[in-house]
């Protein structure tokens, strides 16, 4: 088993500044190339420290400010603009930080582009949805309109 420091949250593992034991191959293979954790030494604690900080600032301050949040972002439908051909298929596809972008520009305050949950890709235009885990406890469902940029 190896003992790992998580430096970014991975599903069903842990949040980043949690230390877990996984093992070797899964450490070696997948989360230290990806960079989603480093080998936990006795000198890594000071980076505990300084991650659980870094990721405390980034938090919403209170459950009641993630709810007043989770209710702005029910109540409007956001538009993601995005180039498209004729036929309404994109150039690409939508990612998480471009949900976050068109959320911070219609106004509504900053989100995580990491904390945000797509279900399919986004490769045309028109209406979808996604979620955001806010704070523990409160998920917001996103509407999103996806349009053709001119």
């Amino acid at each position: 088993m190896a003992k790992l420091i998580l430096t970014h949250e991975v599903s069903g593992l842990g949040t980043a500044g949690d230390i877990v034991d996984v093992k070797n191959g899964y450490a070696r293979n997948y989360l230290v190339p990806q960079g989603l954790a480093i080998v936990w030494t006795r000198g890594g604690e000071k980076q505990v420290t300084d991650i659980k900080s870094a990721r405390a600032a980034r938090a919403l301050a209170s459950h009641e400010d993630a709810v007043a949040l989770k209710t702005k972002l029910e109540s409007v439908t956001i538009t993601v603009p995005a180039s498209a051909g004729a036929e309404g298929r994109l150039f690409g596809s939508i990612k998480t930080a471009d949900i976050a972008a068109a959320v911070e520009a219609a106004g509504l305050g900053q989100i995580d582009k990491r904390s945000i949950q797509l279900q399919a890709a986004i490769k045309a235009t028109g209406a979808y949805s996604a979620t955001v885990k806010l704070h523990d406890g409160v998920v917001a469902t996103l509407a999103l309109k996806v349009v053709s940029a001119k």
